[in-house]
């Protein structure tokens, strides 16, 4: 597992990963504590393409895939997920400290305030970070098949983009709605009960799983 950790979260891109949420949360302005992931989501994406896109191609790049196709493939797909739930899980960690940066340098307000502050915070909170869990987890997962398929990260990282951009637009809104991979960001904040966006969350999860299940022939067909 250390030798595992070593390889996914290397110093650099630690660094640059908590970098850039501290950034994002002093130059994104925010008024209320609700705007708080809608300023996240979508940039936690793009950290999320970037991060993921070499967890098997730098195999290929440091010719270590040589040694790799000499185990079994159940070994070799073991080990690219485990990788990729260990990239997953810091980037929810720095999600999650991505969203007290918010409060600590901009001390945002609550949008209801006839009820208690905790009360208040703590649902948003847990309906934010269900959503960044599934944002996260889907395009870490897309931009490392792709890179898989091509044999780049950049390539991954590009197509990812591609998508990113069409989908996190108002064109994106307009023609997907509920189903937009971002209708978390796009949801109407001021109604708390309405959940249609999740159905853009199940599109997510459902791409993630294909992206899962696709992977191990990819890697059988391109090493």
């Amino acid at each position: 597992m250390k030798y595992e950790m070593k390889i996914s979260l290397p110093f650099y891109k630690i660094a640059y990963a908590v970098f850039f949420v501290v950034m994002l949360s002093l130059v994104r302005g925010v008024t209320y504590s609700h705007e708080i992931g809608i300023a996240l989501e979508a940039p936690m994406a793009i950290l999320a393409i970037t991060f993921c896109a070499d967890t098997y191609t730098q195999e290929i790049t440091s010719k270590r895939s040589e040694v790799q196709r000499l185990y079994p493939m159940k070994k070799r797909m073991y080990c690219i997920y485990r990788r990729l739930v260990i990239q997953e899980i810091f980037l929810l960690s720095v999600a999650v400290l991505g969203y007290g940066f918010f409060f600590l340098f901009q001390n945002p307000r609550t949008l209801n305030i006839g009820q208690g502050i905790v009360e208040n915070e703590i649902y948003p909170f847990f309906i934010y970070f269900a959503a960044i869990a599934v944002t996260l987890g889907l395009w870490g997962l897309l931009s490392n098949l792709l890179s898989c398929i091509f044999r780049n990260m950049w390539m991954g990282i590009g197509g990812c983009l591609i998508l990113w951009l069409l989908t996190n637009s108002s064109v994106g809104d307009r023609y997907l709605g509920v189903w937009n991979l971002f209708s978390y960001s796009f949801r109407n904040v001021e109604i708390s009960g309405d959940f249609s966006w999740i159905c853009g969350k199940i599109v997510c999860i459902g791409i993630g799983m294909l992206a899962v299940a696709i992977l191990p022939k990819i890697i059988e067909k391109r090493g």
